[in-house]
C-alpha cells in the first residue's frame, strides 16, 4: 500500500474532522470541506448556527496546510496534517478555532513576547460489559500514581508511550490519576500553536491505540457519577526578545510573593473573566458535573500559589519553569479555541491594567475566600459568555457567536438526560 495523506482539522465540538488523500495528493496544500460542518452537532441535527451557512446551500470551506507540518502517523502507510480553515474569498474563516489561536499568539506578539504552553490532559478509560454497554476499565489495584499492570493490566499506556516516542511527542509522563481507571498524560512545554497541535493529535492518536486493546479512552469531564473529573490544565508562559521566561523577574525564587507585572496582569485577566471563560472552555451539560466546589475544578473566582483547590495556579518553581496554570478547562473544548480564550483573557488583564486582588487563603474543601463561582449549568455558562463582549471581541466573534448558539442547543438537548444517558450523548465524540 503507498502512503495516504490524512488531512484533518478539530471542529467547534473538539471533534477531529477530516479525509484521507491518495499518495498523488500529498504533494497538494489544500482540500475542501463543507463549511456547515460547523452547524452540526453531536447527534447529527443540522443547525443554522452563525457562521455556517446551513440554510445558504451549504457551501465549502478550504482546508490549507504547510508542506514541513505534515507528519508521520500511527497508522502504517499515513501521514497526517493539521491545517487551517479557510472561506471561499481566501480570507482564514473566523469559524476556524486554529485561527482563534493563532490570532492570539500574534496578539501577545505585538507585546514582544511568546507564549508558550504545556497542557495536561486526564481521561477515564472504558470498556463493553457483559451487556455491551460501557463500564470503567478494570484496574484492580488502580491507585493514584500507579504504574504497571495492576494501574494498566491490558498495557495500552505502553503501546501510547511507544508511538509517541517513536513520533516525537514530548510526553513529559503517564501516570494513574486519583479515580481508577483515569489516567494522565503531559506532554512538555512548547511554541502555543505547536503545543496544541501535538496534544490534538496526541489525543486522537491515544484513542485510536487504546480501542485497538478494547478500550474506549473518554476525556469527556466527568464520565461515571461515582468518581472524579477529568480536567485539561492549560500551563503557560512567555518567551521575551531575549528568550528568557518573561515571568520569571527572579531566578531562584518563584510563586505569589515573587511575581512582576505580566504574571499579576494575566492573573488578573483571568479572574475578571472567570465566569465567561466557563462558557468557552468547559462547554458540555457534563462540564458542570465537574465544576463542583472543593472538586480540585476551577469552580471559583480565585487564585493562590501552589495550590491545587484554586483556579488559577501560580507556580512555585523560577527561572525557565516559571509558569501559570489554568485548571477550568476540560477537553469537551476545542483545545485551540480553550487556549485562545485563556491567552486572550490574560493579554486583557495585563494591557488594561486590571487590578488583582487578594490569593486564597482557605483550603477550598471547607473554607474559601471566594464568593464568586461558575455558572452551575451549560445555559447559564453561555449566558455569561455573551455578557463580555471584550473576550468575546478578542477571542473572535463570529466563532463565539457561532458556539454560544450551539451550546444554547446542547442544553435544551440534555436538559432532561441524566447518568448513562448524558454520558452516552458524549463519550464516543470527547
Amino acid at each position: 500500500m503507498q502512503d495516504r495523506l490524512r488531512a484533518i482539522f478539530c471542529d467547534h465540538l473538539s471533534i477531529v474532522r477530516g479525509k484521507y488523500l491518495p499518495n498523488s495528493k500529498i504533494a497538494d496544500s489544500e482540500t475542501r470541506f463543507c463549511r456547515s460542518t460547523f452547524g452540526v452537532h453531536y447527534d447529527k441535527d443540522l443547525l443554522d448556527a452563525p457562521g455556517a451557512m446551513m440554510m445558504d446551500g451549504l457551501p465549502d470551506m478550504e482546508l490549507r496546510w504547510k508542506h514541513d507540518e505534515i507528519r508521520d502517523s500511527w497508522d502504517d502507510h499515513t501521514k497526517i496534517v493539521i491545517g487551517d480553515l479557510y472561506d471561499d474569498a481566501g480570507a482564514l474563516l473566523p469559524l476556524c478555532p486554529r485561527g482563534a489561536l493563532k490570532r492570539a499568539v500574534a496578539d501577545w506578539q505585538d507585546l514582544g513576547l511568546t507564549p508558550m504552553v504545556g497542557i495536561e490532559l486526564e481521561c477515564f478509560a472504558m470498556q463493553a460489559g457483559d451487556d455491551g454497554r460501557l463500564v470503567p476499565y478494570d484496574t484492580p489495584g488502580g491507585v493514584v500514581y500507579g504504574t504497571g499492570p495492576f494501574s494498566d493490566p491490558l498495557r495500552f499506556n505502553d503501546a501510547i508511550w511507544e508511538a509517541a516516542d517513536r513520533l516525537g511527542f514530548r510526553l513529559d509522563m503517564i501516570t494513574a490519576e486519583y479515580d481508577s481507571p483515569q489516567f494522565e498524560y503531559t506532554l512538555t512545554f512548547d511554541a502555543a500553536v505547536k503545543a496544541v497541535d501535538d496534544i490534538v493529535l496526541f489525543r486522537l492518536m491515544a484513542r485510536e491505540i487504546a480501542l485497538e486493546h478494547g478500550i474506549v479512552l473518554t476525556f469527556m469531564p466527568k464520565p461515571i457519577s461515582g468518581a472524579g473529573g477529568s480536567g485539561m490544565h492549560i500551563n503557560f508562559s512567555f518567551t521575551d526578545k531575549a528568550g528568557g521566561n518573561a515571568l520569571a523577574p527572579d531566578a531562584k525564587r518563584g510563586g505569589p510573593d515573587h511575581m512582576n507585572d505580566l504574571a499579576r496582569g494575566c492573573v488578573a485577566g483571568l479572574m475578571h473573566h472567570h465566569k465567561a471563560l466557563a462558557g468557552l472552555i468547559a462547554p458540555t451539560a457534563n462540564s458542570y458535573q465537574r465544576l463542583q466546589p472543593g472538586a480540585l475544578a476551577g469552580f471559583w473566582q480565585n487564585w493562590g500559589g501552589d495550590h491545587r483547590n484554586v483556579t488559577t495556579r501560580v507556580s512555585s518553581e523560577a527561572g525557565p519553569k516559571a509558569r501559570l496554570e489554568h485548571r477550568m478547562a476540560d477537553a469537551s473544548a476545542n483545545p485551540y479555541t480553550a487556549v485562545a480564550a485563556v491567552l486572550q483573557a490574560a493579554r486583557l488583564g495585563y494591557v488594561e491594567k486590571y487590578k488583582l486582588g487578594p490569593r486564597e487563603t482557605g483550603d477550598g474543601f471547607d473554607r474559601t475566600d471566594a464568593r464568586i463561582s461558575t455558572a452551575v449549568s451549560l445555559k447559564e455558562a453561555v449566558a455569561d459568555l455573551r455578557r463580555d463582549p471584550k473576550l468575546t471581541s478578542a477571542v473572535g466573534q463570529l466563532l463565539c457567536d457561532n458556539h454560544a448558539f450551539m451550546k444554547d442547543r446542547e442544553a435544551k438537548k440534555t436538559k432532561d438526560l441524566e447518568g448513562d444517558a448524558l454520558r452516552d450523548f458524549y463519550v464516543h465524540f470527547v
